[in-house]
Protein backbone atom coordinates (compact mmCIF):
# COMPACT_ATOMS: atom_id res chain seq x y z
CA UNK A 1 0.00 0.00 0.00
CA UNK A 2 1.30 2.95 -0.73
CA UNK A 3 -0.05 6.30 1.34
CA UNK A 4 0.74 9.74 -0.33
CA UNK A 5 2.27 11.78 2.60
CA UNK A 6 1.31 15.70 1.41
CA UNK A 7 2.98 18.12 3.12
CA UNK A 8 1.58 21.58 3.05
CA UNK A 9 3.14 23.66 5.28
CA UNK A 10 5.18 26.17 3.25
CA UNK A 11 4.39 30.06 3.00
CA UNK A 12 5.40 31.09 -0.41
CA UNK A 13 6.73 34.26 0.00
CA UNK A 14 8.55 34.51 -3.30
CA UNK A 15 5.06 34.75 -5.13
CA UNK A 16 3.97 37.58 -3.04
CA UNK A 17 1.64 39.54 -2.97
CA UNK A 18 -0.63 36.84 -4.54
CA UNK A 19 1.03 34.40 -1.64
CA UNK A 20 0.03 35.33 1.76
CA UNK A 21 1.16 33.57 5.16
CA UNK A 22 -2.58 32.58 6.19
CA UNK A 23 -3.33 31.83 2.55
CA UNK A 24 0.22 30.30 0.88
CA UNK A 25 0.62 29.54 -3.09
CA UNK A 26 -0.48 25.91 -2.04
CA UNK A 27 -4.02 26.92 -2.28
CA UNK A 28 -4.08 29.24 -5.41
CA UNK A 29 -4.88 28.00 -8.70
CA UNK A 30 -1.59 29.07 -10.70
CA UNK A 31 -1.40 26.55 -13.01
CA UNK A 32 -5.01 25.01 -13.59
CA UNK A 33 -8.27 25.64 -12.66
CA UNK A 34 -7.53 23.59 -9.40
CA UNK A 35 -5.33 24.83 -6.42
CA UNK A 36 -1.78 23.55 -6.41
CA UNK A 37 -3.02 21.10 -3.25
CA UNK A 38 -5.94 19.97 -4.91
CA UNK A 39 -3.14 19.06 -8.61
CA UNK A 40 -0.88 17.28 -6.01
CA UNK A 41 -3.67 15.03 -5.03
CA UNK A 42 -5.38 15.24 -8.67
CA UNK A 43 -2.13 13.61 -10.44
CA UNK A 44 -2.36 9.86 -8.00
CA UNK A 45 -5.20 9.31 -10.01
CA UNK A 46 -4.62 5.93 -11.18
CA UNK A 47 -1.52 5.17 -8.70
CA UNK A 48 -1.44 1.31 -8.43
CA UNK A 49 -2.41 0.11 -4.59
CA UNK A 50 -2.92 4.17 -3.28
CA UNK A 51 -4.43 5.04 -0.14
CA UNK A 52 -5.94 7.78 1.04
CA UNK A 53 -3.63 10.83 1.58
CA UNK A 54 -2.18 11.77 4.76
CA UNK A 55 -1.99 15.66 5.07
CA UNK A 56 0.52 17.79 7.61
CA UNK A 57 0.00 21.65 7.64
CA UNK A 58 -0.36 23.95 9.94
CA UNK A 59 -3.19 25.27 12.50
CA UNK A 60 -4.12 28.24 10.51
CA UNK A 61 -4.26 26.38 7.55
CA UNK A 62 -6.06 23.56 8.74
CA UNK A 63 -9.76 24.01 7.09
CA UNK A 64 -8.19 25.44 3.75
CA UNK A 65 -6.83 21.81 3.75
CA UNK A 66 -10.39 20.38 4.39
CA UNK A 67 -12.38 22.40 2.24
CA UNK A 68 -10.20 22.44 -1.05
CA UNK A 69 -9.83 18.66 -0.94
CA UNK A 70 -13.58 18.27 0.01
CA UNK A 71 -13.70 20.41 -3.39
CA UNK A 72 -12.24 17.53 -5.52
CA UNK A 73 -14.47 14.47 -3.77
CA UNK A 74 -11.11 13.31 -1.46
CA UNK A 75 -11.69 12.24 2.35
CA UNK A 76 -8.15 12.13 3.99
CA UNK A 77 -7.17 9.67 5.92
CA UNK A 78 -5.84 12.27 8.56
CA UNK A 79 -4.98 15.94 8.85
CA UNK A 80 -1.91 16.28 10.93
CA UNK A 81 -1.92 19.70 12.04
CA UNK A 82 1.78 20.38 13.01
CA UNK A 83 1.50 22.82 16.68
CA UNK A 84 4.78 24.38 15.06
CA UNK A 85 6.67 24.81 11.99
CA UNK A 86 10.12 22.22 12.40
CA UNK A 87 10.67 21.63 8.66
CA UNK A 88 10.52 18.36 6.45
CA UNK A 89 11.56 15.65 8.82
CA UNK A 90 9.50 15.83 11.94
CA UNK A 91 6.78 16.67 9.37
CA UNK A 92 7.71 13.49 7.69
CA UNK A 93 7.95 11.43 11.33
CA UNK A 94 4.12 12.55 12.33
CA UNK A 95 3.01 10.96 9.23
CA UNK A 96 4.72 7.73 9.50
CA UNK A 97 4.07 7.37 13.02
CA UNK A 98 0.06 7.87 12.05
CA UNK A 99 0.38 5.52 8.77
CA UNK A 100 1.92 2.41 11.12
CA UNK A 101 -0.79 3.21 13.79
CA UNK A 102 -3.18 2.44 10.90
CA UNK A 103 -1.32 0.39 8.05
CA UNK A 104 0.82 -2.67 8.50
CA UNK A 105 3.49 -0.98 6.87
CA UNK A 106 3.18 0.90 4.19
CA UNK A 107 5.04 2.81 1.34
CA UNK A 108 5.06 6.94 2.10
CA UNK A 109 5.38 8.76 -1.00
CA UNK A 110 6.12 12.03 0.52
CA UNK A 111 5.14 15.26 -2.22
CA UNK A 112 5.45 18.91 -1.24
CA UNK A 113 2.27 20.57 -1.88
CA UNK A 114 3.02 23.30 -4.38
CA UNK A 115 4.72 21.67 -6.95
CA UNK A 116 3.63 21.51 -10.82
CA UNK A 117 4.53 18.92 -12.86
CA UNK A 118 3.66 18.82 -16.72
CA UNK A 119 3.55 14.98 -17.57
CA UNK A 120 1.47 13.10 -15.04
CA UNK A 121 2.10 9.50 -17.08
CA UNK A 122 5.96 9.83 -16.66
CA UNK A 123 5.63 10.60 -12.93
CA UNK A 124 3.40 7.63 -12.27
CA UNK A 125 5.84 5.62 -13.83
CA UNK A 126 8.31 7.26 -11.81
CA UNK A 127 6.15 6.52 -8.51
CA UNK A 128 5.74 3.05 -9.55
CA UNK A 129 9.44 2.42 -9.97
CA UNK A 130 10.34 3.84 -6.69
CA UNK A 131 8.27 1.88 -4.64
CA UNK A 132 10.04 -1.10 -6.17
CA UNK A 133 13.13 0.39 -4.21
CA UNK A 134 11.42 1.85 -1.48
CA UNK A 135 9.69 -1.75 -1.08
CA UNK A 136 13.24 -3.54 -1.13
CA UNK A 137 14.44 -1.00 1.50
CA UNK A 138 15.59 1.41 0.20
CA UNK A 139 15.35 5.41 0.83
CA UNK A 140 14.58 6.84 -2.58
CA UNK A 141 14.11 10.33 -3.92
CA UNK A 142 13.21 11.88 -7.53
CA UNK A 143 16.14 13.89 -9.10
CA UNK A 144 14.91 15.93 -11.76
CA UNK A 145 16.91 15.84 -14.94
CA UNK A 146 17.81 19.63 -15.37
CA UNK A 147 17.54 21.86 -19.02
CA UNK A 148 19.01 24.93 -17.53
CA UNK A 149 21.74 26.01 -15.04
CA UNK A 150 19.23 27.25 -11.99
CA UNK A 151 20.71 28.87 -9.47
CA UNK A 152 17.53 28.65 -7.05
CA UNK A 153 17.57 24.92 -6.37
CA UNK A 154 19.60 22.25 -4.35
CA UNK A 155 21.04 19.49 -6.53
CA UNK A 156 21.99 15.69 -5.59
CA UNK A 157 24.90 14.25 -7.22
CA UNK A 158 24.43 10.54 -8.19
CA UNK A 159 26.77 7.94 -7.99
CA UNK A 160 28.22 7.31 -11.24
CA UNK A 161 26.75 3.75 -12.00
CA UNK A 162 23.60 2.72 -11.44
CA UNK A 163 22.43 0.34 -8.73
CA UNK A 164 22.09 -3.46 -8.47
CA UNK A 165 18.99 -4.38 -10.43
CA UNK A 166 15.80 -4.61 -8.61
CA UNK A 167 13.42 -7.08 -10.26
CA UNK A 168 14.00 -6.02 -13.45
CA UNK A 169 14.38 -2.30 -12.70
CA UNK A 170 17.51 -0.67 -13.06
CA UNK A 171 16.70 3.11 -13.58
CA UNK A 172 18.29 4.41 -10.35
CA UNK A 173 21.74 5.15 -8.84
CA UNK A 174 23.06 5.57 -5.45
CA UNK A 175 22.87 8.69 -4.04
CA UNK A 176 26.98 10.74 -3.76
CA UNK A 177 26.03 13.72 -2.61
CA UNK A 178 23.29 16.33 -1.79
CA UNK A 179 24.72 19.84 -2.67
CA UNK A 180 23.20 22.96 -1.60
CA UNK A 181 21.96 26.21 -3.99
CA UNK A 182 24.96 27.02 -6.31
CA UNK A 183 26.24 30.13 -8.17
CA UNK A 184 25.54 30.37 -11.58
CA UNK A 185 28.79 29.53 -12.87
CA UNK A 186 29.30 26.09 -10.72
CA UNK A 187 25.20 25.35 -11.20
CA UNK A 188 26.63 25.61 -15.42
CA UNK A 189 28.85 22.85 -14.38
CA UNK A 190 26.65 20.58 -13.19
CA UNK A 191 24.43 20.94 -16.37
CA UNK A 192 27.23 20.46 -18.30
CA UNK A 193 28.80 17.20 -16.52
CA UNK A 194 25.35 15.06 -16.43
CA UNK A 195 25.89 13.70 -12.90
CA UNK A 196 23.48 16.57 -11.17
CA UNK A 197 20.50 16.31 -11.11
CA UNK A 198 17.71 19.16 -8.97
CA UNK A 199 16.54 17.94 -6.03
CA UNK A 200 12.96 17.76 -5.93
CA UNK A 201 12.04 17.18 -2.49
CA UNK A 202 9.90 14.24 -3.18
CA UNK A 203 11.01 10.86 -1.25
CA UNK A 204 9.50 7.34 -0.93
CA UNK A 205 10.62 5.03 1.74
CA UNK A 206 8.81 2.36 4.38
CA UNK A 207 7.01 3.98 7.57
CA UNK A 208 9.32 1.83 9.52
CA UNK A 209 12.67 2.53 7.48
CA UNK A 210 11.98 6.15 7.52
CA UNK A 211 12.21 6.11 11.34
CA UNK A 212 14.64 3.45 11.69
CA UNK A 213 16.70 5.51 10.03
CA UNK A 214 15.57 8.90 11.76
CA UNK A 215 16.52 6.79 15.38
CA UNK A 216 19.66 6.52 14.12
CA UNK A 217 20.84 10.22 13.64
CA UNK A 218 18.58 11.76 15.35
CA UNK A 219 17.24 9.62 18.43
CA UNK A 220 15.50 13.03 20.22
CA UNK A 221 13.17 13.79 17.00
CA UNK A 222 11.57 10.16 16.88
CA UNK A 223 11.36 10.37 20.74
CA UNK A 224 9.56 14.05 20.60
CA UNK A 225 7.53 12.68 17.59
CA UNK A 226 6.69 9.73 19.34
CA UNK A 227 5.59 11.26 22.25
CA UNK A 228 3.81 14.28 20.26
CA UNK A 229 1.42 11.70 18.45
CA UNK A 230 0.84 9.08 21.30
CA UNK A 231 -0.75 11.59 23.23
CA UNK A 232 -2.47 13.37 20.02
CA UNK A 233 -6.38 14.04 19.91
CA UNK A 234 -8.61 13.80 17.54
CA UNK A 235 -11.02 17.22 16.47
CA UNK A 236 -13.25 17.17 13.71
CA UNK A 237 -11.08 16.04 10.47
CA UNK A 238 -8.01 17.07 12.27
CA UNK A 239 -5.36 14.97 14.50
CA UNK A 240 -3.81 17.25 16.97
CA UNK A 241 -0.19 15.93 18.53
CA UNK A 242 0.66 17.42 22.01
CA UNK A 243 2.19 20.47 21.33
CA UNK A 244 4.34 20.76 24.85
CA UNK A 245 6.15 17.36 23.06
CA UNK A 246 6.55 18.56 19.44
CA UNK A 247 7.54 21.89 20.50
CA UNK A 248 10.99 19.55 21.88
CA UNK A 249 11.57 18.45 18.62
CA UNK A 250 14.83 19.51 16.40
CA UNK A 251 14.12 21.06 13.41
CA UNK A 252 15.74 19.49 10.06
CA UNK A 253 15.19 18.65 6.45
CA UNK A 254 14.66 15.03 5.31
CA UNK A 255 17.68 15.94 3.11
CA UNK A 256 19.73 17.04 6.56
CA UNK A 257 18.27 14.55 8.93
CA UNK A 258 18.68 11.64 6.94
CA UNK A 259 19.31 11.06 3.58
CA UNK A 260 22.80 12.85 3.91
CA UNK A 261 23.69 10.49 6.32
CA UNK A 262 22.42 7.07 5.57
CA UNK A 263 23.88 4.59 3.00
CA UNK A 264 20.35 3.56 2.17
CA UNK A 265 19.81 6.92 -0.20
CA UNK A 266 18.94 5.70 -3.70
CA UNK A 267 17.79 8.39 -6.54
CA UNK A 268 15.68 8.04 -9.39
CA UNK A 269 16.37 10.55 -12.34
CA UNK A 270 12.99 12.24 -13.72
CA UNK A 271 11.77 14.44 -16.71
CA UNK A 272 8.51 15.07 -15.91
CA UNK A 273 8.08 18.78 -16.45
CA UNK A 274 8.60 19.47 -13.16
CA UNK A 275 8.95 22.82 -11.23
CA UNK A 276 8.61 23.95 -7.67
CA UNK A 277 7.02 27.28 -8.62
CA UNK A 278 8.92 28.96 -6.17
CA UNK A 279 8.99 32.15 -8.08
CA UNK A 280 7.40 34.85 -10.96
CA UNK A 281 9.41 33.73 -13.35
CA UNK A 282 9.44 29.87 -12.48
CA UNK A 283 5.77 30.38 -12.61
CA UNK A 284 5.88 32.42 -16.10
CA UNK A 285 8.26 29.52 -17.45
CA UNK A 286 5.63 26.60 -17.11
CA UNK A 287 2.65 28.49 -18.00
CA UNK A 288 1.33 28.98 -21.48
CA UNK A 289 2.67 32.37 -23.30
CA UNK A 290 1.10 33.86 -26.18
CA UNK A 291 2.58 35.20 -29.19
CA UNK A 292 4.88 37.73 -27.28
CA UNK A 293 6.39 35.18 -25.03
CA UNK A 294 3.58 36.81 -22.36
CA UNK A 295 1.19 35.06 -19.95
CA UNK A 296 -1.65 36.53 -18.97
CA UNK A 297 -4.09 36.34 -16.39
CA UNK A 298 -6.84 38.13 -15.64
CA UNK A 299 -8.02 41.90 -17.21
CA UNK A 300 -4.83 42.90 -18.89
CA UNK A 301 -3.96 44.98 -21.91
CA UNK A 302 -0.70 44.77 -23.53
CA UNK A 303 1.04 46.95 -25.86
CA UNK A 304 4.87 46.49 -27.13
CA UNK A 305 5.17 44.15 -24.58
CA UNK A 306 7.32 40.92 -24.18
CA UNK A 307 8.42 38.04 -22.40
CA UNK A 308 6.01 39.57 -19.53
CA UNK A 309 3.95 37.56 -16.90
CA UNK A 310 1.13 40.14 -16.07
CA UNK A 311 -1.88 39.22 -13.33
CA UNK A 312 -4.55 41.42 -12.91
CA UNK A 313 -7.01 39.68 -9.72
CA UNK A 314 -9.35 42.47 -9.56
CA UNK A 315 -8.50 45.92 -11.46
CA UNK A 316 -7.59 46.55 -15.05
CA UNK A 317 -3.74 46.01 -15.73
CA UNK A 318 -2.29 47.98 -18.68
CA UNK A 319 1.55 47.29 -19.77
CA UNK A 320 2.97 49.26 -22.07
CA UNK A 321 6.97 49.08 -23.67
CA UNK A 322 7.69 46.02 -21.20
CA UNK A 323 9.92 43.51 -21.50
CA UNK A 324 11.01 40.76 -19.09
CA UNK A 325 8.81 42.05 -16.39
CA UNK A 326 6.20 40.58 -13.60
CA UNK A 327 3.39 42.72 -12.88
CA UNK A 328 1.06 40.99 -10.45
CA UNK A 329 -2.36 42.92 -9.10
CA UNK A 330 -4.24 41.88 -6.27
CA UNK A 331 -7.04 44.22 -4.00
CA UNK A 332 -4.22 45.72 -1.26
CA UNK A 333 -0.86 45.56 -3.24
CA UNK A 334 0.62 45.98 -6.79
CA UNK A 335 3.86 44.29 -7.50
CA UNK A 336 6.18 45.13 -10.45
CA UNK A 337 9.91 43.69 -11.15
CA UNK A 338 12.11 42.63 -13.33
CA UNK A 339 11.76 39.03 -13.96
CA UNK A 340 15.36 38.19 -13.39
CA UNK A 341 15.36 39.98 -9.79
CA UNK A 342 11.97 37.83 -8.70
CA UNK A 343 14.46 35.92 -6.02
CA UNK A 344 14.62 39.26 -4.46
CA UNK A 345 10.65 39.52 -3.46
CA UNK A 346 11.42 37.73 -0.09
CA UNK A 347 13.00 41.21 0.92
CA UNK A 348 9.96 43.41 0.16
CA UNK A 349 8.37 40.72 2.14
CA UNK A 350 10.69 41.11 4.86
CA UNK A 351 10.53 44.78 5.01
CA UNK A 352 6.73 45.15 5.30
CA UNK A 353 6.68 42.16 8.56
CA UNK A 354 9.13 45.23 10.11
CA UNK A 355 7.33 47.55 9.56
CA UNK A 356 4.42 45.43 10.85
CA UNK A 357 2.49 45.54 7.70
CA UNK A 358 -0.65 43.01 7.42
CA UNK A 359 0.04 42.85 3.38
CA UNK A 360 2.24 39.95 3.99
CA UNK A 361 -0.27 38.00 6.19
CA UNK A 362 -3.22 38.30 4.89
CA UNK A 363 -5.74 39.49 1.34
CA UNK A 364 -8.19 41.76 1.59
CA UNK A 365 -10.68 38.40 0.95
CA UNK A 366 -10.01 36.30 4.01
CA UNK A 367 -11.21 32.83 3.89
CA UNK A 368 -13.12 31.36 6.95
CA UNK A 369 -14.20 27.66 7.41
CA UNK A 370 -17.80 29.21 6.77
CA UNK A 371 -17.13 31.05 3.75
CA UNK A 372 -14.94 34.52 3.17
CA UNK A 373 -15.37 38.35 4.63
CA UNK A 374 -13.49 41.35 2.46
CA UNK A 375 -13.28 44.72 3.75
CA UNK A 376 -14.42 46.92 1.39
CA UNK A 377 -14.21 50.60 3.05
CA UNK A 378 -12.86 51.97 5.99
CA UNK A 379 -12.91 55.08 8.54
CA UNK A 380 -12.79 56.44 12.26
CA UNK A 381 -15.43 54.32 14.30
CA UNK A 382 -16.90 52.05 11.37
CA UNK A 383 -15.42 49.50 8.58
CA UNK A 384 -18.06 47.84 5.94
CA UNK A 385 -17.65 43.87 4.96
CA UNK A 386 -19.14 41.53 2.98
CA UNK A 387 -19.43 38.63 4.17
CA UNK A 388 -20.14 35.50 1.77
CA UNK A 389 -21.81 32.51 4.11
CA UNK A 390 -21.53 29.24 2.34
CA UNK A 391 -24.58 26.92 1.94
CA UNK A 392 -25.22 25.44 5.66
CA UNK A 393 -22.77 27.10 6.77
CA UNK A 394 -23.08 28.88 10.11
CA UNK A 395 -20.57 31.30 11.84
CA UNK A 396 -19.59 31.34 15.71
CA UNK A 397 -22.31 31.81 18.51
CA UNK A 398 -20.55 35.38 19.71
CA UNK A 399 -20.73 38.97 21.05
CA UNK A 400 -18.58 42.44 20.62
CA UNK A 401 -17.29 44.09 23.45
CA UNK A 402 -17.24 47.23 21.20
CA UNK A 403 -18.84 47.37 18.27
CA UNK A 404 -22.19 47.36 17.00
CA UNK A 405 -23.13 45.74 13.42
CA UNK A 406 -25.71 46.23 10.57
CA UNK A 407 -26.54 43.48 8.24
CA UNK A 408 -28.24 43.88 4.62
CA UNK A 409 -28.63 40.74 3.09
CA UNK A 410 -28.22 41.54 -0.67
CA UNK A 411 -28.16 37.47 -2.04
CA UNK A 412 -30.22 34.55 -0.36
CA UNK A 413 -31.53 34.23 3.00
CA UNK A 414 -29.73 34.62 6.62
CA UNK A 415 -31.20 32.80 9.75
CA UNK A 416 -30.20 35.34 12.17
CA UNK A 417 -30.15 34.43 16.28
CA UNK A 418 -29.84 37.59 18.19
CA UNK A 419 -30.47 37.72 21.73
CA UNK A 420 -33.58 35.66 22.55
CA UNK A 421 -35.09 36.15 19.08
CA UNK A 422 -33.95 33.83 16.09
CA UNK A 423 -35.55 34.99 12.41
CA UNK A 424 -35.33 34.89 9.02
CA UNK A 425 -33.74 38.00 7.00
CA UNK A 426 -34.58 38.01 3.13
CA UNK A 427 -32.96 39.74 0.03
CA UNK A 428 -33.12 43.59 0.38
CA UNK A 429 -34.02 43.42 4.25
CA UNK A 430 -31.72 44.12 7.55
CA UNK A 431 -30.97 43.84 11.09
CA UNK A 432 -29.03 45.35 13.57
CA UNK A 433 -26.84 43.64 16.07
CA UNK A 434 -26.24 45.68 19.42
CA UNK A 435 -22.64 45.94 20.98
CA UNK A 436 -22.34 43.37 23.83
CA UNK A 437 -25.29 41.11 22.36
CA UNK A 438 -24.91 37.24 21.31
CA UNK A 439 -25.29 36.54 18.09
CA UNK A 440 -25.23 34.04 15.33
CA UNK A 441 -25.84 34.05 11.37
CA UNK A 442 -26.27 31.10 9.12
CA UNK A 443 -27.21 29.93 5.82
CA UNK A 444 -29.75 27.52 5.43
CA UNK A 445 -29.93 28.11 1.90
CA UNK A 446 -28.91 26.34 -1.38
CA UNK A 447 -27.12 29.42 -2.50
CA UNK A 448 -24.18 31.49 -1.04
CA UNK A 449 -25.46 34.10 1.33
CA UNK A 450 -24.20 37.22 0.84
CA UNK A 451 -24.57 40.49 3.30
CA UNK A 452 -23.15 43.87 3.73
CA UNK A 453 -22.03 44.47 6.91
CA UNK A 454 -21.26 47.76 8.08
CA UNK A 455 -19.51 47.89 12.18
CA UNK A 456 -19.47 51.51 13.84
CA UNK A 457 -17.73 51.44 17.58
CA UNK A 458 -14.37 52.13 19.37
CA UNK A 459 -12.69 49.43 18.29
CA UNK A 460 -13.22 47.04 15.04
CA UNK A 461 -10.26 44.94 15.68
CA UNK A 462 -10.63 41.14 14.74
CA UNK A 463 -9.77 39.78 18.18
CA UNK A 464 -12.84 41.83 19.63
CA UNK A 465 -14.95 38.28 18.98
CA UNK A 466 -15.99 36.49 21.97
CA UNK A 467 -17.33 32.88 20.73
CA UNK A 468 -19.36 30.78 23.16
CA UNK A 469 -20.71 28.14 20.60
CA UNK A 470 -18.63 27.32 17.24
CA UNK A 471 -19.37 24.09 15.19
CA UNK A 472 -15.42 24.48 14.18
CA UNK A 473 -14.16 24.05 17.35
CA UNK A 474 -12.44 27.43 17.38
CA UNK A 475 -11.74 29.14 21.02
Amino acid sequence: MIVPVILSGGAGTRLWPLSRELYPKQFLDLVSDQTMLQETVSRLAGVSDLAAPLVVCNEEHRFLVAEQLRQIDVAPEAIILEPEGRNTAPAVALAALQALSDEEDPLLLILPADHAIADREAFKEAIESAAVLAAAGSLVTFGIVPDSPETGYGYIRRGDHRGVPVGDFEGYFPVAEFVEKPDRETAQAYVEGGNYLWNSGMFMFRASRYLKELQKFSPVMVESCSEAMQGAVTDLDFTRPVAEAFRACPGDSIDYAVMEKTDAAVVIPLQAGWSDVGSWSSLWAVQEQDEAGNVIRGDVLATDTSNCYLHASGRLVASVGLENHVVVETADAVLVAARDKVQDVRDIVNQLKQLERKETLLHRRVHRPWGTYECIDAGERFQVKRITVAPGASLSMQRHHHRAEHWVVVKGTANVVCGEREFTVSENESTYIPVGELHRLNNPGKIPLEIIEVQSGSYLGEDDIVRVDDVFGRS
